[in-house]
């Protein structure tokens, strides 16, 4: 009778696949994986292992592969944005949060959403402009915006139905992550721990708006009754005045959801600010920072957790991709939770209790040797913290792996990461003040506590010069914890990652290349160059009895504002690809790069130093080096004279503010403005002269 049962649930499942219209309800989301003509949430299924059924596309034949549709969204800055599709639309976001829906079959434009996010808010993304992707229940299309509110719309017609701020728009939040429906609740995190925040996830009920719950990832003032018994817990493992400081902890991306257990399981980000000795300075393993929490969906109460990075001090976030999967290890099933976040190991938990299991390090690691395998901590090397020195630490803010997905294939059984290697020079910043711009970065409180401090000694990594800044297709084995095989790519930051049941990995990179590999050895077998970097993750889905790859393409975020690795940036765009299609690439108009500016201002030696000093701290983050070209926002020193004309007024009195350049004139003078425009002309004179 079981198996009679299960025979007549998928015969069903596939029907309502196949019939235009269908509303999402709660069986079919939680079935996902037995439906795989369409892609219906963010990570394919509730387990997010990206993993797809569909095998008309296959090693064998991968090279018949050609272009089906490519929709120009006419967007610039980046993508991220995982494409959704269901009953033959797709729907995907772009910056600023805009949503597009698409007619899967010919990408032909059924209706576009922008819920018009001011661009004061660009200042408040720590990391571009982007979106992750939509959430689909019912009839409608849930999409979290950049300025904090959560909004409904009618998925035939793009109609907002109901919108709610989920942030308080006054404090640097943010919401870059696709949200994700849960037993008729919509669930979404935030971003903005670098600027003071305190991170939180909240549930809505999706058909109202209504709020369900809130459940806190950090304490708050401990004068204040605590919001459960989990915060009065974590108060314990902080000290100091976190609360001035936000504490952090945001949960801005990963989420899964094991129905039969009925968990939510949620990863949180990096403390506020990153050094632990501003925001605790007794210490403490500052729960529930970098750590992945096991929820009760209904009401959002803390069941288990597991903190991969306690008492973290390098921006590691645990908000990577988390995967679902069992695994056979010491010959016992277990039900596991499998990460790979950025402090470098990769990480098999127990999901049913939070017990550790095991990790391993997946890229060079040398902030910790191992992870104690009884108490599931690191065991923190001597200059980890750099507390007395400079440290050069590996791996960088950036991760060993970061947002990009990840993907675990059922059959190989191995997980394939987007990995980077990269490392930053630590050192603590004895003239920390919270909102005051200092060391790195830029903006209205980026200042993360770390500096480079010239009294105090330096170390450097003595392997450094054998690891080179770059990226990598790494195929990883979780039961054994060590690589099977793996690809460089020459630049980090790549995109995240699609398999399937035929044996592909699917993977786009910072150069453009839009690549199919064997999941079993990591040979390329089809390529495809889009002509722009790519970050987003493929997904593939079938219309009509023909399965198609689709991917979506815009170059931007972290290491995409200020440089390129592509000729040129071509406008956002929705490529998708089949088997026996040929139609031709979309031809954009070049963008050749500007020249070098001749435009001079006066400027003493003095001025252009502090100049360079406040470019550094205001600029650098989104316009990259002077004179190296820019990526998606343009490189000053290559601006035209109208712009440098009007420097003062871009900068000290908000002119370009509506397209995302913040105002500063609240924090900088019109000597600094002036220093910094010297600086700026004084590098590209220079590199014009040559």
């Amino acid at each position: 009778m079981k198996k009679l049962f299960l025979l007549l649930v998928l015969g069903c499942m596939a029907l309502l696949a196949d019939k235009p219209g269908q509303s999402i309800d709660d069986t079919r989301l939680r079935n996902a994986q037995m439906q795989p003509g369409d892609w219906l949430t963010y990570g394919g299924n509730y387990a997010e292992d990206r993993y797809s059924r569909l095998d008309q596309i296959t090693p064998e034949n991968i090279k018949q592969v050609g272009l089906a549709w490519a929709t120009n969204l006419g967007t610039t800055r980046g993508i991220e944005a995982t494409p959704l599709v269901s009953d033959g639309v797709m729907y995907v976001t772009g910056p600023w949060s805009r949503v597009f829906a698409l007619d899967a079959l010919t990408g032909k434009l059924r209706w576009e959403y922008d819920p018009k996010v001011s661009g004061a808010f660009g200042e408040k993304a720590c990391c571009d402009v982007v979106n992750r992707g939509v959430a689909l229940y019912r009839d409608r299309v849930y999409v979290g915006t950049l300025d904090g509110r959560l909004i409904a719309l009618n998925a035939r017609t793009g109609r907002p139905l109901w919108s709610v701020q989920t942030t308080d728009a006054t404090k640097a939040y943010t919401i870059t992550g696709a949200p994700r429906v849960v037993t008729g609740k919509v669930i979404i995190g935030n971003g903005g721990a670098e600027y003071g925040v305190r991170g939180y996830v909240s549930a809505y009920d999706a058909i109202t708006g209504r709020q369900v719950w809130r459940t806190y990832t950090v304490p708050g003032d401990p004068s204040l009754p605590f919001e459960s018994d989990a915060m009065a817990k974590a108060a314990k493992t902080w000290t100091g005045q976190w609360w001035k400081y936000g504490g952090g902890g945001t949960a801005w991306d990963a989420m899964a959801y094991d129905p039969d257990l009925n968990l939510l399981y949620v990863g949180t980000g990096n403390g506020s600010p990153w050094n632990r000795q501003h925001r605790s300075p007794g210490g403490g393993d500052n729960l529930y920072i970098s750590s992945i929490l096991a929820l009760n969906p209904e009401t959002g109460q803390l069941v288990w957790h597991y903190q991969t990075t306690p008492g973290e001090s390098w921006d590691y976030t645990a908000t990577q991709h988390l995967i679902l999967a069992d695994l056979t290890l010491n010959g016992k099933r277990r039900k596991v939770i499998m990460q790979a976040p950025k402090n470098g190991f990769f990480y098999v938990i127990d999901r049913t209790n939070g017990q550790f299991i095991s990790a391993k390090p997946y890229t060079f690691v040398n902030w910790a040797t191992h992870i104690d395998s009884t108490t599931g901590r690191p065991v923190e090397t001597d200059f980890s913290r750099y507390t007395k020195h400079n440290a050069q630490v590996f791996p960088s803010p950036l991760g060993g792996h970061n947002w990009h997905p990840m993907a675990y294939n059922l059959k190989t059984g191995l997980v394939y990461i987007p990995v980077q290697s990269l490392s930053l020079q630590y050192g603590h910043d004895p003239n920390w003040v919270m909102n005051k711009p200092s060391g790195i970065g830029s903006g209205i409180g980026w200042n993360t506590g770390i500096g480079y401090d010239p009294s105090r000694p330096s170390r450097p990594e003595p392997e450094a010069a054998t690891i080179k800044p770059m990226g990598r297709l790494l195929a990883w084995n979780p039961v054994t914890q060590r690589e099977a095989w793996h690809v460089d790519h020459p630049v980090p930051w790549n995109g995240g990652l699609l398999t399937t049941a035929t044996g592909l990995v699917f993977q786009g990179t910072a150069t453009g290349d839009f690549r199919a590999y064997d999941a079993q050895t990591g040979q390329v077998l089809w390529q495809r160059n889009l002509g722009t970097g790519i970050l987003a993750p493929p997904v593939t889905y079938q219309v009509a009895g023909k399965q198609y790859v689709s991917i979506a393409v815009g170059w931007g975020s972290v290491m995409g504002l200020g440089a390129k690795y592509t000729p040129s940036l071509n406008p956002g765009t929705v490529y998708t690809f089949a088997l026996g299609e040929s139609r031709p690439m979309p031809v954009f108009p070049a963008t050749p790069e500007r020249s070098l500016t001749t435009f001079s201002v006066p400027a003493t030696k003095t001025q252009i130093e502090h100049g360079s000093l406040l470019y550094m701290q205001y600029c650098g983050r989104c316009h990259g080096t002077v004179g190296a070209g820019g990526g998606a926002l343009p490189d000053l020193g290559r601006s035209p004279v109208s712009i440098h004309e009007n420097f003062a007024a871009i900068v000290r009195k908000g002119l370009l503010v509506a397209s995302g350049m913040p105002d500063f004139g609240s924090r900088l003078s019109e000597q600094d403005v002036q220093d910094v425009q010297g600086y700026i002309l004084s590098v590209a004179n220079q590199q014009a002269s040559k």
